[in-house]
């Protein structure tokens, strides 16, 4: 969701905790230990808790209305969001296989590789077209860890029911329910077996049916990852890029839902659970091997 605009109360607030750093004294609360000080010298002289008040007003008046101060919280607070995001997707990684965690670290690769040609293509000085770009491409990473996390669930789950030992279970239970005096006792409750065994197989091929859907997508969005770049390299401005990713962005808004409707079946981690607010990609401990391999070298053209 996106970050709620900070306001003057927000700056108020960091004005009042704030601790700048003097010295190899480190940081401290200058603000806080003056007014300890002035309200001990007002018990000499009461004079010195009005002067002490007036100044406080003042220090905090001026700083948070400083617009470098203003910034300097807006960072913080950016900071820390791309800290936490940073921390959830290593969280939700480490819970994936080594196959599954390798291939999100290739996407990611990629996708540190277009915003380092965006960068080399243009420059803005203000970083908003980098911002937007991270943004997009934060999105389809968060998308494809989403869609790796229910690919394990799923076949997890899959691993844990011998499809064909239920069609036998099945056959057996209807086979006695045919012979089963009616509204029995014993036919009542081969029947209620039988409903929750058919459940049972309905889920499953459900479960098939969506892993075969999810394979697609994870295909899809590592292709499409490859083929930004791809545009990227060959020349392609940071408008052309901006408005590939915003094209395919937009097009995981079906995903998303479709994500978000099956839900309840096999779990997946909300759209929420993306901050809008982070515009930077995630960073993954360091320390492991290069996300992706060099790519290979052109084919000589063929004569004739």
């Amino acid at each position: 969701m996106p970050a709620e605009p900070l306001g003057y109360l927000d700056y108020l607030k960091s004005a009042w905790r704030y601790k700048p750093r003097l010295g190899w004294l480190g940081r401290m609360p200058v603000n806080q230990m003056a007014l300890v000080a002035f309200a001990m010298l007002g018990v000499v002289n009461p004079g010195f808790w009005f002067l002490g008040t007036a100044l406080e007003v003042a220090y905090l008046a001026f700083l948070s209305t400083n617009s470098s101060f203003q910034k300097l919280v807006q960072g913080t607070r950016l900071l820390a969001r791309q800290e936490g995001f940073d921390d959830k997707v290593q969280r939700v990684l480490a819970s994936l296989s080594p196959e599954s965690q390798g291939r999100y670290r290739r996407l990611l690769g990629v996708c540190g590789l277009i915003l380092g040609i965006s960068e080399q293509v243009a420059q803005d000085s203000l970083g908003t077209l980098r911002d937007f770009r991270a943004g997009g491409l934060n999105q389809l990473l968060w998308l494809f860890l989403r869609l790796l996390t229910s690919r394990e669930l799923i076949v997890a789950n899959l691993a844990q029911v011998d499809a064909v030992q239920l069609a036998e279970d099945l056959a057996r239970l209807r086979s006695r329910l045919a012979t089963a005096p009616p509204d029995s006792p014993l036919a009542r409750s081969l029947q209620a077996t039988i409903d929750i065994q058919t459940k049972r197989l309905s889920n499953l091929e459900r479960a098939r049916s969506s892993l075969d859907v999810i394979d697609a997508e994870l295909e899809r969005i590592e292709q499409q990852v490859r083929l930004i770049r791809e545009e990227s390299a060959v020349g392609g401005g940071p408008e052309l890029l901006s408005t590939r990713l915003d094209a395919v962005t937009s097009t995981i808004g079906e995903t998303s839902r479709w994500m978000d409707q099956h839900a309840d079946f096999f779990g997946t981690l909300a759209v929420d659970d993306l901050d809008a607010a982070v515009t930077g990609l995630p960073r993954l401990p360091e320390g492991e091997p290069p996300p992706l391999p060099p790519p290979p070298p052109p084919r000589a053209r063929q004569k004739g």
